[in-house]
């Protein structure tokens, strides 16, 4: 008897299992492998991609019952069993749909019936001829000159797409040059996204505490172990990075590298290309899917040495990955807030686990978590204490801002401060983290505030444009000249944003060159590349910028950074705030004084004897953390339990309510190990036209926990109330609100 074949397949649906098949007419049981795409039959009348899990001879469901398979989309699977499993383990561990996790991890081209097949991609070579001319023979055509000059600064060779992309229409000028032969096109298989940096990046010699790092991190590079590389700002963690990503370059593995923000780190890219070479590329979302396709496809056959990306380059396979590195680990930007709930540095450190690598997890300020695996003997520690080269730490003052003359948000202290080193020829950065004009206008004759009919939150102030923008919809009014409650026209703007912050240092210093750095000023393609380069070559007198200019920047001519508004963490509901507070404050204290001169930071406050503050004033981070880690297990609070928020929304409040009563009601209540909080209002209660209900679960026991899920999830997905709401399973919450 002929043995029954069901394929397993996931599809990109949010139901949280695979789907049984049959397999294609045409294909033979020894055709099939784990790995490969199908088209497949999903629903009425249409059809989709879906990847190929395990093929297995029984199924829950009749085999006469059992839709076929239409064709088999590729003739090998798109990446190793290993990566596969890992794929299914992150599904599992966070609850979440197996399809929508699978064919998520895959360029958007391969969620269709494209082919997985690389394309060639071409540079333009100098020939024996084109190395020998004399530029000053070319100066009647200017653009075949530079065209030129380029390629002789980097002799490799450059992609097509970089020289279209630095000169634009150029397509005469390389005809005219190729026909002079005096350059030619070559098909280059490895490296085309190593565009080669703009100049030359002296190397470093790395100190004693650098050396030991790299060492230690090598001694280990043949086994699975974290390492948390805690180095004070400006200490030279990127070139632990780079000498360590190096020594496994040279034994033919690659390297995956995360970062927050791609955007905001070009000088990290920039000085990483230069000193590793070609091979790398870079995986963000503001790539064609073209160029991720071509990246992946590199990196899964190992042409691609190094990949440097954000969060959801984690998925990317790699055929010989030797090392893993989290910079800025601490960032709640590794962490998705939206769709498939993942915390990227914590799917690293289990990728590293299954690849049996070293992780290297990075920061100036790191996550309570990190400290305490330290402590707990999880993670091996390696200290950076002191900047690189001569640099020195700044010296924190706090301005006491009670009775304090001001003007607008700043202080006459800062204002002084700024003019002192605006007559030093120095730099100086402000800090504010909150973009717009003002977050409140209020009618002054009855009270009435301006609030996003959306979301029942105030909206913030757009001068430039004359709207009120809700942060959180983005909704959209223009601003009206008189209040809808009263009619009356004495309308206020309370509070300061980025925009009334730079109005300001305007009017006090209306010579000075003023940057502001912000989501709304970096809109435009390139402009965040445009003002990095600005500030660098002494253009720019005051830095303005939000959270933004945190984030492994390094502005030598900084000496000054003035924390505008250091109390808004103090006091929060979140129990996470004084952490966040902590690490931003440092962050943003750690742009001042990374060159020779020394640095300045001056942080206004209303509370300027909070504990908190005064231990941050001395540099004494460890400390700090050491006081939150000893609140948080008084409290059982993370680190020391381990949470499970389930979140509900509907139009209707009462809908989602009893959707997580109900749910409530399905969980075990004589279990000793669970607490269970709500449900409760989220802390905005209304987002998007939508009522925001949750339920929080907490366990000290991670392994209990998630077996209780294993079984109330199916539940919750039977309740007939799971269908009147939009419900979502957060493992692991970072952000309660």
């Amino acid at each position: 008897m002929a043995r029954t074949c069901i394929l397993r397949v996931a599809v990109d649906t949010p139901l949280r299992r695979l789907f049984d098949y049959l397999p294609p007419h045409e294909s033979s049981y020894g055709a099939l492998v784990p790995g490969q795409r199908l088209l497949v039959p999903f629903g009425k009348n249409r059809s989709c991609v879906g990847l190929l899990v395990k093929i297995s001879d029984t199924s829950t469901i009749a085999t006469h019952k059992l839709k076929r398979v239409l064709k088999t989309l590729d003739a090998d699977p798109l990446f190793e069993p290993n990566h596969l499993d890992f794929l299914l383990w992150a599904s599992r561990y966070y609850h979440h749909a197996p399809g929508e996790v699978i064919l998520g991890s895959l360029p958007k081209s391969l969620r269709s019936e494209a082919p997985a097949v690389r394309k060639n991609i071409y540079s333009w070579r100098l020939t024996t001829a084109g190395e020998k001319i004399e530029l000053h023979t070319m100066d009647t055509a200017p653009k075949q000159k530079a065209i030129i000059k380029l390629l002789l600064d980097t002799r490799s060779g450059i992609p097509s797409s970089e020289v279209l992309k630095q000169f634009g229409n150029c397509h005469a000028a390389i005809k005219a040059l190729e026909n002079k032969r005096l350059i030619a096109r070559h098909i280059q298989t490895a490296g085309h996204y190593a565009k080669p940096p703009d100049k030359k990046i002296p190397g470093i010699i790395l100190n004693n505490d650098q050396k030991q790092a790299v060492t230690t991190i090598m001694s280990s590079r043949n086994h699975y172990q974290p390492f948390l590389l805690n180095g004070v700002t400006g200490s030279g963690k990127t070139e632990v990075y780079i000498h360590s990503i190096a020594t496994i370059l040279k034994e033919g593995r690659q390297a995956l590298v995360l970062l927050p923000e791609i955007g905001l780190t070009p000088q990290f890219i920039e000085r990483i290309r230069h000193q590793l070479g070609a091979g790398i590329a870079v995986l963000h979302s503001a790539l064609s899917d073209k160029e991720r396709l071509q990246a992946w496809l590199m990196a899964r056959d190992g042409d691609i040495k190094v990949i440097i990306g954000t969060r959801s380059a984690l998925w990317t396979p790699f055929k010989n990955l030797g090392i893993i590195i989290i910079d800025e680990e601490h960032d709640l930007s590794f962490k998705q807030q939206d769709g498939f709930r993942y915390s990227a540095r914590d799917m690293a450190i289990a990728r590293a686990q299954r690849e049996d690598i070293p992780v290297v997890l990075g920061s100036a300020t790191p996550a309570l978590e990190s400290i305490l695996n330290v402590t707990r003997g999880r993670y091996l520690e390696l200290h950076l204490p002191e900047r690189a080269g001569n640099a020195n730490m700044p010296d924190i003052k706090i301005i006491d801002l009670r009775n304090s003359r001001m003007d607008g948000a700043v202080s006459m202290l800062l204002l002084e401060a700024i003019r002192n080193r605006l007559d030093k020829k120095e730099q100086v950065l402000l800090f504010l983290n909150r973009r717009g004009y003002a977050p409140v206008l209020m009618c002054h004759d009855c009270g009435w505030i301006y609030k996003c009919p959306r979301c029942d939150i105030q909206m913030t102030y757009h001068k430039h444009n004359g709207k009120l923008c809700c942060h959180h919809c983005a909704h959209q009014e223009n601003r009206r000249n008189n209040c809808p409650g009263c009619d009356g026209r004495n309308i206020a703007e309370i509070g300061h944003g980025t925009q009334r912050l730079t109005e300001t240092l305007a009017g006090q210093f209306p010579k000075a060159c003023i940057l502001r750095i912000d989501r709304d000023s970096t809109r435009r393609k390139d402009a965040m590349q445009n003002m990095m380069d600005d500030i660098k070559n002494g253009e720019v007198d005051i830095l303005i910028g939000t959270q933004m200019l945190a984030k492994g920047h390094h502005f030598p001519g900084v000496t000054l950074v003035g924390i505008i508004d250091a109390d808004r963490g103090l006091y929060s509901v979140d129990y996470r705030a004084s952490e966040r507070m902590g690490q931003i404050i440092m962050q943003v204290s750690g742009r001042a004084g990374r060159a020779d001169k020394p640095g300045t930071v001056l942080i206004q406050t209303y509370h300027p004897e909070h504990p908190l503050l005064q231990t941050l004033a001395q540099h004494d981070y460890a400390r700090y953390t050491s006081v939150l880690i000893k609140e948080r297990k008084e409290a059982s609070l993370p680190p020391f339990s381990h949470q499970v928020l389930l979140r509900a929304e509907a139009n209707n409040m009462l809908r989602a309510e009893k959707f997580l009563q109900t749910a409530r009601d399905k969980l075990p209540s004589a279990d000793g190990n669970l607490e269970i909080f709500g449900p409760l209002p989220a802390p905005m209660e209304k987002r998007a036209g939508h009522y925001r209900m949750q339920l929080l679960l907490q366990a000290q026991n991670r392994v209990r926990l998630r077996n209780l899920l294993d079984g109330w999830i199916p539940a919750l997905e039977q309740l007939p109330e799971a269908r009147r709401v939009r419900w979502s399973i957060d493992v692991d919450p970072q952000d309660l609100f």
